[in-house]
């Protein structure tokens, strides 16, 4: 169902390099995941395309200045201390995912050493062993696995299955789908636009009936 052509028309601003060498690991990553029809095709790549900026990034930028870590994360940055971590992406890691998701203390380093990866950024030791034990791999010792094309595919696939969101998918239910990956509907007009040309590439209605 997922061919090169169909990842071209979904993610048009793909370069041919990332469509050519993430074309096969996504294919067999959906067979993997039961991400076997033409509305979950669209969700699941519509959603990667967003997380992943089309195929460009697999590991989560932390480079944030000042200003932004203030917006960004409001709750671990007061005035001070963003102008005390700013354009230092591994203290900003460490810090803003330090005591959750699996992690250790800020010192730990665990914030950044397991920061998002992926084609939807796995983030957090906790989800990495369980990631790395569904794949097959020790992503606890390696981590930067997940910086290659198929178990970036993977792991997208392993989230997409872990956090059922087949059934939303199913519903064209972009919303629901976005606040499990998300959080929040951080994104969500582009995710959206995302899924509408997806749908197109792969003949499909978008909208409810």
């Amino acid at each position: 169902m997922l061919s090169a052509d169909i990842l071209r028309a979904a993610l048009p601003a793909a370069r041919p390099t990332d469509i050519a060498r993430f074309a096969t690991p996504l294919t067999e990553a959906c067979a993997e995941w039961s991400i076997d029809t033409p509305l979950r095709l669209a969700a699941f790549l519509a959603q990667i395309a967003h997380e992943s900026g089309q195929l460009r990034a697999l590991v989560e930028n932390l480079n944030y200045s000042a200003e932004a870590l203030l917006l960004v994360f409001p709750r671990h940055f007061d005035a001070s201390q963003a102008t005390a971590y700013a354009r230092q992406p591994e203290r900003i890691g460490s810090k803003v995912y330090a005591n959750r998701m699996g992690n250790g203390y800020e010192t730990s380093g665990d914030g950044w050493r397991y920061r998002g990866r992926g084609l939807i950024q796995v983030t957090g030791k906790a989800n990495y062993a369980a990631c790395g034990t569904a794949l097959g791999l020790d992503l606890i010792a390696q981590p930067e696995l997940l910086e290659q094309p198929a178990p970036a595919a993977r792991s997208a696939g392993w989230f997409w299955h872990s956090n059922r969101l087949n059934g939303p998918a199913d519903a064209r239910d972009i919303e629901t789908i976005t606040r499990r990956i998300n959080g929040g509907l951080t994104g969500l007009d582009d995710r959206k636009a995302h899924y509408a040309r997806a749908c197109a590439a792969l003949e499909v209605s978008h909208e409810l009936a």
